[in-house]
């Protein structure tokens, strides 16, 4: 993909979201079986083939069976994990050791990362799982630019089990669980600047060679993309793992400012009124759609 240079970075709208994860599944009934009864996230409709899962209606995950599809390899492009945020310690405890009890998928490692604390899995089929808190926004370091800094210190797992599971929130969960970010693996860097920041909008938090983490409204990050194991990845082949991935816009005119920054880079996007669906330089699918919450009609006396 080609892009028109257009200066568009910082553009996207504070209130950005990122919306579900489309993942396209060989066997349904065991990601069903990992995503609705180890994490525990709702079933909130089926259409057609995909189910939709999430948590107090919001939507966090779709499966969709692709069984003649082929695996993806670790060097493709495509997803490097889906992060799924809880608003308390206790929601992350609980899933965290629901998927420990499961047996199912494959502890991957755990990280502080300053602004949050995160334990990664793999899912059965090999899907990144990030489980996630955010620490208040108010007690974040940031570097002189207002950035939040980011790193990699030890997490204390078992610490996070002791003080914070409990057994009403592992029996039956109800912490709000939603995507707080996608990170994507990308064949180059520069190139992912160039749209996800130069096209889309997204502010860049921080660039570290092999990786770039942006954002909207000076969360840490929406969005990672890196290259540490698909440096010079082309576009992606049909294969299994991402399907398409969401970010949800505050309102229609916001979806109208991206619909013309897409159109002034050269991005070809498919428009039926209410979503556009065009691919990153990769392929990787991007659906972008107004938020639901901001668009209902206020309540009537």
């Amino acid at each position: 993909m080609d892009l028109d240079p257009i200066d568009a970075t910082g553009t996207i709208a504070d209130g950005t979201r990122m919306g579900a994860v489309e993942l396209l599944v060989k066997d349904l009934d065991l990601m069903l079986a990992y995503y609705r009864d180890v994490l525990a996230l709702d079933l909130i409709r089926v259409d057609g083939d995909t189910h939709v899962l999430g948590r107090g209606g919001i939507e966090t995950m779709s499966l969709t069976p692709a069984r003649d599809l082929p695996g993806r390899r670790r060097t493709d492009a495509g997803l490097y994990h889906t992060a799924i945020l809880f608003d308390d310690k206790p929601g992350l405890a609980a899933a965290v050791a629901r998927v420990a009890h499961s047996g199912l998928g494959r502890y991957v490692g755990s990280a502080d990362h300053l602004v949050s604390e995160a334990i990664y899995f793999d899912d059965p089929e090999g899907n990144g799982v990030e489980l996630y808190v955010d620490r208040d926004r108010e007690n974040w370091r940031r570097n002189l630019e207002g950035k939040p800094l980011m790193g990699v210190e030890w997490l204390d797992v078992n610490r996070l089990l002791d003080e914070h599971l409990t057994e009403q929130e592992f029996a039956k969960p109800s912490a709000v669980a939603s995507v707080g970010h996608v990170h994507l693996q990308v064949g180059d860097i520069p190139v992912a600047r160039k749209f996800y920041a130069g096209v889309l909008g997204f502010d860049v938090i921080f660039d570290m060679g092999a990786a770039l983490f942006v954002s909207a409204g000076g969360y840490h990050h929406h969005i990672g993309l890196n290259t540490w194991h698909s440096r010079g990845a082309g576009p992606r082949a049909a294969a299994l793992g991402l399907g398409q991935m969401d970010i949800v816009l505050p309102t229609a005119d916001d979806v109208e400012a991206l619909r013309d920054r897409l159109r002034l880079a050269g991005v070809s996007a498919a428009d039926d009124g209410a979503t556009l669906t065009f691919p990153d330089p990769w392929g990787s699918q991007i659906r972008v759609r107004v938020d639901a919450r901001t668009t209902r009609e206020p309540a009537r006396d």
